[in-house]
């Protein structure tokens, strides 16, 4: 039942205190095979009749035939289709609709032949149906559903259907509190290549906005994230019309089966039987599929998927049976409810909203009418699954991630580098006059912060406090890097320029500097975002020892006060650095390492990366490397201003080579013990 707190907010009254996510799933069960029973001889007879010629006609009334022709018939005829139901008799809708298509049909066709052709039961379907699928599953996540301890309780599924709004089943989210323990994660799939995507995960907002309801089984709620950012995968508009399916249809599921990579149960899931509030179909589905949309041949979204129950009368569905809500009851729903202004803002955005879709935009729906030469064959009962390893298991059954590296949500906890971790206060560069229009916003994790150049997408710079005394060492097992949402992917450099060739994923900031405190496993994992990586080739980024050690010569050296150093590195990012995939990749990069002397006084020393023979000869669209032997360097921290536009006034202060003369070349670091502190 839902209900509105003393503050105005809807929220939903739980008839016994917080149930746990196992047990509102298994509430829902319960009830969707109650009336899956119920129904059972109904949809025995539709089942029967579809396998006649009667086909859909011979299931389907006047007027549900009457709305699904009038709608399908506006879609293909690029006329808008409705949010309302129309309210016409259904003889007018029939007749305005055979009007709207009479150059592709025969003169003396019925409603029930077109119909028939419009739905496409003979398994053919245009090229644009596949194109129209990859834009509405961007939108699609795995959430993520943890208790106030932030512990897992499980997987569902839920998808974007508003530049704001997320819509998941009550059972995944019964509650605000649940909701606001819990996240989502996009792109949790394999990419075209068969290799990971970068998961992008975000809070949720139950603050802002939360809606559920437990007879209907669905949760609206916003995700915290800045519009932009969110933009990139689109949503899924909702209708509040009826007409978007029929008995006999075809409908496609996409979904995280058992907190899975997001896969495909493909169009040969048939639609047969439409209760009240919800719709029964076959398809292939399992646990973690909850909230998942059900989509129909034009990616409009029919219902919520919320439920698979036994149906041992039905072996042609595998004794199995789903139920979706529909999304015309929800969206009724919704629409009764009182709720605050900037409730119903967010709500009307559902509706009003100009829908973005996430991959360019198809031909022209006039361009895709069926007709007699459509191309494309969808063979019956194929399900499409991309990725397909088992998921490893908790003790109680559910899936559990296995990825090493998981990055928290809320970045809200994050302080960043500290100016004052030092005896002497050290603040973050200022980017001058020539990279400040560039330059992002600090980005803060835990111990350390990235500064990006917006526009080469990759790290400014990137400061880190690392404290000696209390350093860990977490265990690295398999890497997963993510883009940090807080910044559009294309101020990013993600994945693709690290595909089929030797380039390396490079840390600025080391994993283990930040690995010290309580936070040092976040801290480390933190580490993992594209943000703190630049392509570096292999045999350069694994070999260059003495550069990796500076750090951890400068914080064991005898004059260091407190077994602390704080560290700026960055690429030199030169106008003429070679362009591959689209990125610049740098030929250089440059470091300054702080510690607090015993006297009281602070040192700070630089260091430039560089090559003998830099990548002069790499040109865009080239697939070859040449790279010569690295060199370490120890030069004036000035010299680092010059390279990099940033203002290093303070570093530059403390620098030691500025006390000794005929220090203005950069001097050859054959080892460590060559560095001037």
């Amino acid at each position: 039942m839902t209900t509105v707190n003393s503050m105005g907010r809807p929220r939903v009254r739980l008839d016994s205190p917080a149930k746990t996510f196992a047990t509102e799933k298994q509430r829902q069960a319960e009830a969707a095979e109650r009336r899956a029973r119920e129904r059972a001889a109904q949809r025995r007879d539709h089942v029967d009749a579809l396998a006649g010629r009667g086909g859909i006609a011979a299931v389907e009334t006047p007027e549900r035939i009457a709305k699904r022709l009038d709608r399908l018939t506006r879609y293909y005829t690029g006329e808008d289709v409705p949010q309302a139901t129309p309210t016409a008799a259904s003889g007018v809708l029939v007749e305005e609709a055979l009007d709207r298509v009479s150059e592709w049909v025969d003169s003396d066709a019925s409603a029930d032949q077109v119909l028939e052709k419009i739905i496409n039961t003979s398994d053919f379907v245009g090229v644009r149906y596949l194109d129209a699928g990859v834009a509405a599953a961007r939108s699609i996540g795995r959430v993520n559903i943890r208790d106030s301890r932030g512990n897992l309780q499980g997987y569902g599924t839920g998808f974007l259907v508003s530049p704001t709004l997320l819509l998941t089943n009550h059972h995944v989210l019964p509650s605000a509190e649940t909701a606001r323990s819990s996240v989502i994660e996009f792109d949790y799939q394999d990419g075209i290549d068969g290799n990971p995507l970068p998961v992008q995960v975000f809070p949720l907002d139950p603050g802002r906005f939360f809606l559920a309801d437990r007879e209907r089984d669905f949760a609206l709620v916003a995700v915290r994230a800045p519009a932009p950012v969110l933009a990139q995968f689109g949503f899924n508009r909702l209708f509040a019309a009826e007409g978007k399916a029929v008995i006999g249809e075809f409908v496609t599921i996409v979904q995280h089966p058992r907190g899975d990579k997001k896969q495909i149960a493909l169009r040969e899931n048939r639609i047969v039987d439409i209760p009240e509030r919800f719709l029964h179909y076959s398809a292939d589905t399992e646990p973690g599929s909850s909230g998942s949309p059900v989509f129909n041949d034009q990616w409009e979204v029919v219902a919520l998927h919320h439920a698979s129950v036994r149906a041992p009368q039905h072996t042609e569905f595998g004794g199995i049976l789903n139920e979706g809500v529909r999304i015309s009851r929800i969206m009724k729903f919704v629409a009764d409810q009182d709720m605050p202004r900037n409730w119903r803002a967010l709500v009307d955005e559902i509706v009003s909203a100009e829908q973005e879709l996430a991959t360019p935009s198809s031909s022209p729906r006039q361009d895709v009418v069926p007709r007699e030469e459509i191309t494309v064959r969808v063979p019956l009962e194929i399900t499409v699954r991309l990725g397909s390893a088992e998921p490893r298991r908790a003790a109680g059954g559910e899936p559990v991630d296995s990825e090493a590296i998981s990055i928290d949500p809320d970045y809200s906890n994050r302080r960043g580098y500290d100016p004052g971790f030092l005896r002497v206060h050290l603040p973050l560069p200022v980017p001058g006059p020539h990279v400040a229009s560039i330059a992002s916003e600090e980005l803060r994790y835990h111990h350390f912060s990235v500064v990006m150049h917006t526009e080469r997408a990759l790290a400014l710079f990137t400061a880190v406090n690392i404290d000696g005394r209390q350093s860990q060492n977490p265990k690295r097992d398999r890497d997963r890097w993510i883009l940090d949402p807080r910044l559009p992917a294309r101020q990013q450099t993600g994945e693709r320029v690290y595909e089929d060739n030797p380039l390396d994923r490079g840390h600025l900031v080391r994993r283990l500097d930040p690995a010290w405190g309580p936070n040092a496993k976040t801290a480390n994992d933190d580490t993992f975002h594209f943000t703190n990586c630049t392509p570096q080739h292999h045999d350069f980024n694994a070999g260059r020892t003495l550069w990796l050690g500076l750090e951890d010569y400068v914080l064991k050296n005898a004059d260091n006060a407190d077994l602390a150093v704080s560290v700026l590195t960055g690429p030199v990012l030169a106008a003429d650095d070679p362009r591959y995939r689209g990125v610049a990749l740098p030929r250089q990069f440059w470091k300054t390492v702080a510690m607090a002397k015993r006297d009281g006084g602070l040192s700070v020393t630089g260091y430039l990366l560089t090559q003998a023979a830099l990548l002069d000869e790499f040109t865009e669209g080239e697939e070859s490397f040449s790279y010569g032997a690295y060199r370490t360097f120890q030069v004036p921290v000035r010299r680092i201003t010059q390279l990099t536009g940033l203002d290093l006034d303070a570093y530059v202060a403390a620098d030691p080579l500025e006390q000794v003369e005929g220090t203005t070349l950069p001097r050859e670091l054959i080892r460590l013990q060559d560095l001037i502190l």
